[in-house]
C-alpha cells in the first residue's frame, strides 16, 4: 500500500512540475507576441508617417502648379482683351 501512496506522490508532483514548465513556456510565448505586435505597430506608425508627408508634399506641389497654371491662364486671357 506504501508503494502505491508513494507512486501517486511521485505523478501528482511530476504532473505540478509538467504544468509549470507549460506555464513558464505560455508566458514567454505571449511576451514574444506582445514584443512582435508592439514592434509591428511602430513599424505600420513609421510607414503611415511617412506615406502621410509624401502625400502631402504631392499634394502641395500639385496645387503650386494649378495655381501657376491657372494663374498664367489668367494673365494670357487679360492680355487678349
Amino acid at each position: 500500500m506504501k508503494k502505491v501512496f508513494l507512486s501517486l506522490a511521485i505523478v501528482a508532483a511530476l504532473t505540478v512540475v509538467s504544468c509549470k514548465q507549460s506555464d513558464a513556456a505560455a508566458t514567454e510565448a505571449t511576451e514574444n507576441v506582445d514584443s512582435t505586435a508592439a514592434a509591428t505597430t511602430d513599424m505600420i506608425d513609421s510607414t503611415a508617417a511617412a506615406a502621410t508627408d509624401m502625400v502631402d508634399s504631392t499634394a502641395a506641389a500639385a496645387t503650386d502648379k494649378v495655381e501657376a497654371k491657372a494663374d498664367a491662364t489668367t494673365e494670357a486671357m487679360e492680355a487678349k482683351k
